[in-house]
């Protein structure tokens, strides 16, 4: 089995925004399937770390849902900035289950357990420094990576995956995100998957 990350597919099969529009996107879709087919197997599993859909509800999520199902490997959700469709886990939970979604799986708030990994994760957050509205933003992902982390099976080396990775170029998260405060100690220790997002 091998563990994969992937973020940032806007898919949009079943909606009027494609990313063909923009250059470098041009048939991304195809070769989107054509290397994941080359590349994952049924028994592999995959991080989809956020930016999956361009719908606007879970319901209008269904022809990108069907092609991420048919698709091999165990798929783990995560929330992007874009995934507007986003709603409570249990809403999502139950949406998959009604559709028949068995190989999409949301990572929100829990955590999942594979090949002696915990995998955990949350969106996290731009910031701005001064910004009260990134402050709260901020302050909730991270209230929601301890769920995940504090949901992990005991024993298992955890890795995070987030959307937003906490450095950039010429800047970095605050301290808190960083995991270098006194709110969060016990979380340096992680290993952490940094996504370098596409947006």
């Amino acid at each position: 089995m091998a563990l994969f990350v992937l973020g940032d597919t806007h898919l949009s099969l079943g909606g009027s925004k494609p990313m063909d529009v923009f250059p470098g996107w041009n048939g991304y879709v195809e070769r989107l399937e054509t290397n994941w087919r080359k590349l994952v197997k049924p028994e592999d599993t995959i991080v989809l770390a956020g930016d999956i859909s361009w719908a606007m509800r879970l319901t209008d999520t269904r022809k990108d849902f069907e092609f991420l199902q048919q698709l091999p490997g165990q798929k783990l959700i995560m929330k992007g900035n874009h995934d507007y469709w986003w709603t409570t886990a249990n809403k999502m939970n139950a949406y998959l289950k009604a559709e028949g979604f068995d190989t999409l799986h949301i990572l929100h708030n829990n955590s999942y357990s594979v090949e002696g990994y915990a995998i955990c994760g949350t969106r996290g957050w731009l910031f701005d420094v001064g910004e009260p509205h990134d402050e709260k933003v901020m302050n909730r992902e991270i209230g929601r990576l301890k769920m995940s982390l504090d949901a992990a099976e005991p024993g298992l080396e955890k890795l995070v995956f987030l959307h937003y990775p906490p450095v950039y170029t010429g800047t970095s998260a605050p301290l808190s995100f960083r995991l270098t405060n006194t709110r969060l100690p016990r979380l340096r220790k992680f290993k952490f998957i940094i996504l370098i997002n596409s947006r």
